[in-house]
């Protein structure tokens, strides 16, 4: 008897898992991907909390990455399954990297017993202990055949991370995801390939991902939307007077707007949440005065 959990992360991370053979940029888009807007927002991040370095958690191909280090910081890459170093300094990032961490998938049976779902799609044993706990506290079910993610693969490696700051360090988990207010009844497991969504089958040719439990996480939380504003993107189109006066700058940035309308988006990538934690007061200041609008 397999769980869900364990055929999703042998879909992923197993010796033929999809991570194990494609590149995450060719089949889904995050906001990495859709303008070097995001990552030098980042970077001012990183200078108002006083970081020389960001670590990249779940770094892909290394875009992000990229514009950080022509912004001027040293930049750690970690890949989506990689060991984290024992310490974690200056700002640490991980966008999209909590929705790809495989989870239990609960549905509540015709008894009102939640029981985990297996990776056939039938259902196994009763939930119980932590997960059970986790349910009751975050994501209630109430109707047979509803389902929920449980959270608590994401919030021990979340934890993990947290643990891992050095006095002064900056994390912030960037991700799509609901709160207990607003939980979809059926839960969010879907698949990614070739840039569209899919059915998530466990068979390693797709992504495989679930939207994040983010108030399971602790720490401080905001849209993207307002993140971004506050590290100043600003989709404010240019003055048509530029476009007579100075022609390549109107258009550079008038695709600059564009960009960053993308960014921010309410109903896209504007709605993603961003949870943040620094560690020590001083930090804490730091980051709460660049991340307020």
């Amino acid at each position: 008897m397999t769980t869900f959990r364990e055929g999703w992360h042998t879909a992923l991370y197993g010796p033929d898992g999809f991570y194990r053979r494609e590149r995450p940029a060719a089949h889904f888009r995050t906001s990495v991907h859709a303008s070097e807007l995001f990552g030098q927002a980042i970077a001012r991040l990183a200078r108002a909390v006083g970081a020389d370095e960001v670590v990249d958690i779940g770094a892909g191909s290394g875009e992000l990455g990229k514009v950080l280090r022509a912004e001027g910081l040293s930049v750690l890459d970690i890949e989506l399954d990689d060991e984290l170093p024992a310490s974690l300094t200056g700002l640490v990032i991980a966008n999209e990297w909590l929705d790809n961490i495989p989870c239990d998938v609960a549905e509540l049976d015709e008894n009102g017993v939640p029981r985990y779902l297996l990776d056939d799609l039938s259902l196994g044993n009763v939930v119980d202990g932590n997960d059970l706990a986790w349910l009751h506290t975050w994501w209630p079910l109430h109707e047979p055949g509803d389902r929920a993610e449980i959270g608590t693969t994401r919030d021990q490696a979340w934890a993990d991370v947290l643990h891992r700051l050095t006095d002064g360090a900056v994390a912030v988990a960037i991700d799509y995801g609901h709160l207990r207010a607003s939980r979809p009844p059926y839960g969010t497991v879907t698949g990614f390939r070739d840039g569209r969504e899919c059915d998530p089958l466990l068979d390693g040719s797709r992504d495989v991902t679930a939207h994040v439990a983010l108030d399971s996480l602790g720490g401080s939380l905001l849209l993207q939307r307002d993140a971004l504003r506050a590290l100043g993107v600003s989709a404010t189109r240019p003055s048509l007077e530029l476009a007579q006066t100075d022609p390549l700058r109107y258009l550079s940035e008038l695709s600059s707007a564009g960009e960053a309308a993308e960014l921010l988006d309410p109903s896209g990538l504007g709605g993603f949440g961003w949870v943040w934690t620094a560690n020590g007061d001083d930090t804490v200041r730091r980051a709460s005065r660049a991340l307020s609008a």
